[in-house]
């Protein structure tokens, strides 16, 4: 039954009226987590990698993966996966342009470029009917964005990539601990890499992690930047003459306080993500056959989940509530106290000016085609799913609790703003140009 009473936008009551903090305070910071902190910092250890190689072993044992490394941002462990991939000068690598510019944008720095594939419209994640045209003999990898927790269709990815000789790289950076069909992604493809940053899931202050198990490629990324462990227990034939010096020029290793604090955290992630699980799961249960929205989460049963529910996001069909506009439609749940539900997520990469103009590195060229055989840029209208998703997603709250009366309050917003929606469209200015930003926000509400 659809609600219709005076929205708050036109001077009614607000629907979510509690007062609280810990519904949405994230990372959840236990005096456990303090003192593995400060016993660090008391001993002098932040650049040791004694800890740091504890959490990888502990890591790797949760995801039942060979090897994992630890590194100081998720932005260098995408960055060491694309080099462990053997990417390097002319290389291309297939990527959503639907994603943060850390999934891809490091390839610069490799003498590579990226080539820009459609999303599903469903799962928001790369379309494996969008990639196979875009391989060419300069292809190396696909890199695979299991967006905003949503795991991608992994098995017609490595379908063809295993066709074409290809590596595949999984962003996990918005989905640690999510299942595809059972399995944890991150260890489908041949290497997964992750941010572990404080905005994130599983977050532990500032940091990245990269797993695999293939040993050539974890040693490849050992030997990016990771001085200190270049040495003697390297096997690759390869590398063993250039042991001692990081092959990357970078110091990658991670902060021993982000290491201690994520041994910590690891401990209670699998409960506090089936808590998040539960949350979300009830919020959209509890809207389901409502018109203008629809959940983005895998199918019940499908063996695969949302894993922390980061940056949680729903469609919107416009349609359905007479055309009004998504930026419509959240400024009024915004007005009902529902503060985080805004319009659209991140905006296309393809067209950013850095992957049509910027010259970054004086080739005397922009750096997107300066080693390529030809213009590979994609301009508007060539990815037009992508370029469509901002008008037709919102963020909702990202639930770190399951409290059924708060959620409720939020359900009771939704309710209002679609029961009234013919009453929205006399003042609706539509969507502007662009709708959404280029760093995805994480909308960490704390209400006082």
């Amino acid at each position: 039954m659809v609600v219709q009473e005076q929205l708050a936008l036109f001077g009614g009551t607000a629907a979510v009226k509690s007062v609280y903090s810990d519904m949405f305070k994230w990372p959840i910071i236990t005096e456990e987590d303090e003192v593995a902190a400060l016993d660090v910092l008391r001993n002098g250890n932040m650049s040791g990698i004694d800890i740091t190689v504890q959490f990888e072993k502990e890591f790797a044992a949760w995801l039942k993966t060979d090897y994992a490394l630890a590194f100081n941002t998720g932005t260098a462990s995408i960055h060491a996966a694309i080099f462990a991939c053997g990417v390097g000068v002319g290389d291309e690598i297939i990527c959503p342009s639907l994603t943060y510019w850390a999934s891809l944008l490091q390839v610069y720095s490799l003498g590579g470029t990226p080539v820009f594939a459609e999303v599903d419209p469903d799962t928001l994640c790369l379309d494996p009917d969008d990639i196979e045209h875009r391989i060419t003999e300069r292809t190396k990898a696909i890199v695979v964005v299991h967006y905003i927790g949503h795991p991608a269709d992994m098995d017609r990815i490595m379908a063809i990539a295993k066709k074409h000789n290809l590596k595949v790289i999984e962003d996990v950076s918005h989905a640690q601990g999510s299942l595809y069909k059972g399995s944890k992604v991150g260890t489908i493809g041949d290497v997964g890499a992750m941010s572990l940053m404080s905005g994130k899931s599983f977050a532990i202050g500032e940091g990245g992690i990269l797993v695999t198990n293939q040993r050539d490629i974890y040693e490849r990324a050992v030997a990016f930047g990771h001085y200190e462990r270049f040495g003697a227990n390297i096997q690759s034939e390869e590398l063993k003459p250039f042991a001692g010096l990081p092959l990357g020029g970078y110091k990658y290793r991670m902060h021993q306080v982000s290491s201690a604090v994520g041994r910590v955290q690891l401990k209670y992630y699998e409960q506090r993500i089936a808590e998040i699980d539960k949350a979300s799961n009830y919020f959209w249960d509890q809207l389901a056959g409502l018109p203008g929205i629809r959940a983005h989460r895998p199918a019940q049963n499908s063996g695969s989940t949302m894993g922390g529910w980061y940056s949680p996001h729903g469609f919107y069909v416009g349609s359905e509530l007479g055309g009004l506009s998504v930026t419509r439609f959240c400024e009024a749940l915004q007005a009902e106290g529902a503060v985080d539900c805004s319009p659209g997520c991140n905006l296309p990469l393809h067209l950013h000016p850095l992957f049509h103009e910027a010259d970054i590195y004086g080739h005397g060229k922009p750096t997107r085609i300066a080693h390529s055989q030809k213009d590979i840029r994609q301009g508007a209208g060539s990815l037009p799913v992508t370029e469509g998703v901002n008008a037709r997603v919102f963020a909702i709250p990202w639930f770190k609790h399951n409290d059924s009366s708060i959620i409720d309050e939020y359900v009771h917003a939704f309710r209002k703003v679609i029961g009234n929606a013919h009453l929205l469209l006399e003042n609706d200015p539509g969507n502007p140009p662009m709708t959404g930003n280029w760093n995805l926000s994480t909308r960490v509400t704390v209400k006082k």
